[in-house]
């Protein structure tokens, strides 16, 4: 299984470069130079070497061998990058392991995780509820993250009171 790694948010300079905002762990394990990453955008899927990456304001300027200049580079915003799940690391999840999971708080199904909202800072879960159908984001951090039972397909969450108030 593929895992997101980051999206293309512009271009950067004359020579190709685009910038790219990175929902990886290991943004230099996964841009590194030779690293052959998977873009899909609009229904097609390329294959492209990293020729280079570097931080940038909070994010990656990343350079591809296929990409040299400002004009191919801008056909690739909003495009996508995946890599392959690394099987091994068991400290975290990926989003689409937590999309689905039905979410518990004070004993009581309140909703559902519908997605997940990468930040520079952390993520964040959407949880739509089930009372209202209404939208809450909650920073999925160990102090409002009580637990996540991936084969009970839950999450029990513990939010600052008025965080669901919507």
């Amino acid at each position: 299984m593929d895992v997101r790694i980051g999206r293309v948010v512009k271009t950067h300079g004359i020579r190709g470069e685009v910038v790219v905002e990175t929902t990886t762990d290991d943004p230099e394990g996964r841009f590194a130079p030779d690293a052959v990453i998977e873009g899909r955008q609009a229904g097609r899927t390329q294959s492209l070497r990293i020729r280079s990456a570097r931080p940038h304001k909070g994010r990656l300027l990343v350079a591809l061998n296929e990409i040299t200049d400002r004009t191919s580079a801008e056909s690739l915003r909003g495009m996508e990058f995946f890599a392959p799940a690394d099987e091994s690391d068991d400290d975290g999840y990926y989003d689409h392991d937590l999309e689905g999971l039905r979410v518990w708080h004070d004993g009581a199904e309140i909703g559902t995780v519908s997605g997940v909202v990468e930040t520079i800072n952390r993520s964040l879960l959407e949880i739509t509820l089930a009372d209202d159908d209404l939208t809450a984001l909650v920073p999925f951090v160990d102090e409002f993250i009580a637990e996540v039972d991936l084969e009970a397909g839950t999450i029990t969450i513990t939010p600052p009171e008025g965080l669901l108030d919507l």
